[in-house]
């Protein structure tokens, strides 16, 4: 007998590994969630701006029926998947089902049945036609302890390319003509047969893609590979570095400066200032912001040819600080790529994509604000 137990008390401090389960937990969810969790200030701010939507969600469901999905529901489950990485609505149903800190956000009882990821989907594309996204993007930002946080004054913009969730192959002659025949393994044909593009032209003018029609082909820059995507814009504030901003078009070398006018128009007033990377250094971009009242304070893009900004601009110690502060816009953009999960788009169509965009971009200003205000008082002490 080993001596620790000669006594025949045995191991009388280690744990047993037994596996039982009581019928009942006494043991409510919102204890579950510790006091200081992130998450607990972020629903805050949640709550408050889908109650100011409850009459947007009402105009979207009929009177009679069985009843569906709660849209607050819907909402607060897709901002996990943003928040958490989660590839796909059927991980997230899965999630939901056993994680207890995603029951509680979305305000799931400890019992409640989940739901099927096809049902979800369809009720999710039921906020897409009342353009939902936005609305809650807008309204997060309106809140009473959001608003001391933005500059209504200086302001960036910026660009950047989303993959399309389709394949090169399938990008296609549009008059319907047989594309290059590929042949798979061992010379026979198959689904995923191989292509052979050398000696092919291929434009937007004269193909599109069988998968996203909406998607185009565009490369990046001088060297860079042609890919199928879309293209994202984003117009932040230059005090914290929120989102103002976002909105998706087509990808096409105009794109960035016709949106970034467009973003100016509608939320720059007279007399601000707008910073911009060298691609903003056009006249027409220039000349569209001072047709606005604003000044541009736009990279200089000096490398064989002329500036559309001169001294008269740069000579100002403000123009300076926008080129520092111009440079917060890339968080948002690697945030929304790697955790949000939009370096390639897993939807199809642009009205969906855009939709996708603007909520992560939302998403992205909820995981800031709670900090910020943490850090100016407005809030308890988190964590984070």
């Amino acid at each position: 007998m080993d001596v620790s137990d000669s006594f025949g008390l045995g191991n009388a401090m280690r744990g047993a590994d037994q596996r039982s389960e009581g019928i009942f937990s006494y043991v409510r969810l919102e204890q579950r969630v510790p006091a200081d969790h992130p998450l607990r200030a972020i629903r805050d701010l949640v709550d408050a701006a889908l109650k100011d939507l409850s009459r947007d969600f009402g105009r979207l469901y009929a009177r009679h029926g069985r009843p569906s999905i709660p849209p607050e529901r819907l909402l607060r489950a897709l901002l996990l998947q943003a928040f958490y990485t989660v590839r796909s609505e059927r991980q997230l149903m899965e999630q939901l089902d056993y994680n207890l800190l995603f029951r509680w956000f979305a305000g799931l009882a400890i019992d409640d049945v989940v739901w099927d990821a096809t049902v979800f989907c369809k009720n999710r594309d039921r906020l897409l036609d009342g353009d939902i996204a936005a609305k809650f993007f807008v309204t997060v930002l309106n809140l009473p302890q959001v608003r001391g946080l933005l500059s209504s004054e200086h302001f960036s913009v910026d660009g950047t390319l989303i993959e399309a969730w389709a394949s090169m192959k399938s990008f296609v002659p549009k008059d319907g003509g047989d594309p290059p025949s590929g042949n798979g393994q061992g010379g026979s044909g198959g689904r995923n047969a191989e292509r052979n593009f050398h000696g092919e032209k291929r434009k937007n003018d004269t193909h599109s893609s069988t998968t996203d029609p909406d998607a185009r082909l565009f490369r990046k820059g001088a060297g860079k590979e042609a890919k199928l995507c879309h293209m994202g814009h984003l117009m932040t504030e230059n005090r914290n570095g929120l989102i103002v901003d976002a909105r998706l078009t087509e990808a096409n070398g105009t794109a960035e400066r016709d949106t970034a006018l467009d973003m100016i128009e509608d939320n720059a007033k007279p007399g601000s200032t707008v910073g911009g990377d060298k691609n903003y250094d056009t006249a027409d971009f220039v000349a569209g912001c001072r047709e606005r009242g604003c000044t541009p304070h736009v990279s200089q893009n000096n490398t064989n040819r002329r500036s559309a900004i001169d001294g008269r601009t740069t000579r100002h110690p403000g123009y300076r600080i926008s080129t520092i502060k111009r440079k917060l816009i890339e968080e948002p953009f690697g945030w929304i790529k790697t955790v949000g999960g939009l370096r390639k788009t897993r939807h199809c169509g642009h009205a969906l994509v855009e939709w996708f965009f603007v909520l992560t971009a939302a998403a992205y200003n909820l995981v800031r604000i709670p900090k910020l205000l943490t850090a100016t008082g407005g809030c308890p002490r988190s964590r984070i």
